[in-house]
């Protein structure tokens, strides 16, 4: 029954949310799912495994830390959206020089992205067909590297963009498909009396603690309701990007509560451990999982790039065209996927964009310290010195779950 419902579940939601006139003139639907898709895209496929590997039963307690230091983390950057983006213009003060700094932080991140979008594609696609030479990931990460890159130079990536919208549908689908074959399983065990918490270690030492500071990449996306300035207005980014954080934690609480009692031994270094975790639960999953992580990691990396263009772009004052910025893309991507593996580029990312939300923490305290005038302002400086603090920890401290 579930290799039917499951493929019919993804199909529908699927071709719903790509062909929709009415998700399709909605302005605020349109706002909510590029912070959406970006929160649930690689996040989803590698943090239950990751999480069960270091901290065992304790999953769901963690991923709700990790999502509630992203929330507080989007609050600051709300923050920025509403009063900092009015002023950001008019001045050379300190919040503007922070300001600046960040926005490069965040096209270094980018690169770092972008190399996790398809090292992660590449890591799924040799799992899948079997193969086992150690340089493959990177060879295939490599030439994706390289199709993408020179597609940019020579013809821009607008046409590659256009899959964007497919891909997101197809996995939010994958996504809603995977949560209802869990519920079925979940309750088929608990019916059937053999429904019971895996016997997993779930001690929480030093290390595995830097290693849960290191998957602050797994709920990182919030943040590209900030650069959709063009195309919406403030109080809708602000909301529908709070209205993608709430929606985003609702599913990966679900989801990890859910996929607990697949856990085993053994999870946690392989980041494509999700694909034989769920294959107990319906035989079509483990495909459809694949199929869904190919499609959403290489439309994230095309989108990645092209936003790490324009963002280049933009800070040389258009000096630098943005398809000459794609040169530089490549080159620096091919070096990071040469010098790294998945693991650590997962790390690496997280202390990446953890800089880039310390900078932005640090524009809101420094617009809320200025303007007395702010509602709740002392409160609000509280909030973002700790989400700043901890920001700086997961730069400091992360490291790889290897």
């Amino acid at each position: 029954m579930l290799n039917a419902l499951i493929p019919l579940v993804a199909l529908s939601i699927g071709i719903y949310l790509a062909f929709s006139r009415r998700l399709a003139g909605s302005t605020s639907w349109q706002a909510t799912l590029t912070p959406l898709a970006s929160i649930m895209g690689s996040g989803f496929l590698v943090s239950a495994p990751l999480l069960a590997g270091v901290v065992g039963s304790l999953a769901v307690v963690c991923m709700a830390a990790l999502l509630a230091l992203a929330y507080l983390i989007g609050a600051a950057i709300r923050f920025n959206i509403r009063h900092f983006e009015p002023i950001e213009r008019d001045g050379h003060g300190p919040a503007q020089a922070v300001a600046s700094l960040s926005r490069l932080v965040l096209a270094g991140a980018y690169f770092i992205s972008i190399s996790y979008y398809l090292e992660l594609l590449a890591a799924f696609l040799v799992r899948t067909l079997g193969i086992t030479e150690p340089m493959a990931p990177t060879l295939v990460s490599s030439a994706l590297l390289i199709a993408i890159g020179s597609i940019g130079i020579w013809r821009g990536l607008e046409e590659l963009g256009r899959v964007e919208k497919y891909a997101v549908a197809l996995n939010l689908g994958m996504i809603v498909a995977l949560l209802v074959a869990l519920t079925v399983y979940n309750v088929k065990l608990f019916a059937g009396g053999d429904w019971s918490l895996p016997g997993l270690s779930s001690d929480i030492d030093w290390h595995d603690a830097r290693v849960l500071l290191g998957l602050l990449i797994v709920v990182q996306g919030f943040e590209a309701s900030s650069y959709l300035g063009d195309e919406f207005p403030p109080e809708q980014r602000i909301a529908t990007m709070r209205a993608a954080q709430v929606l985003s934690t609702i599913i990966y609480l679900t989801f990890i509560a859910l996929a607990t009692v697949l856990f085993h031994d053994g999870l946690g270094a392989d980041v494509t451990a999700i694909i034989g975790m769920v294959g107990p639960v319906a035989l079509v999953l483990p495909m459809l999982l694949t199929i869904a992580a190919i499609g959403s990691q290489f439309s994230a990396a095309v989108a990645d790039t092209e936003a790490a263009g324009g963002l280049i772009e933009d800070i040389s004052a258009h000096r630098i065209p943005e398809r000459s910025a794609y040169l530089l893309i490549l080159l620096v991507t091919l070096a990071l996927t040469w010098e790294t593996n998945v693991n650590r580029i997962i790390t690496y990312a997280s202390r990446a964009f953890a800089f880039y939300y310390l900078l932005q923490c640090g524009v809101a305290f420094l617009v809320a310290w200025s303007d007395g005038s702010i509602e709740g302002r002392r409160w609000k400086l509280v909030g973002f010195a700790i989400a700043g603090v901890l920001a700086a920890l997961v730069f400091a401290l992360g490291i790889p779950s290897e």
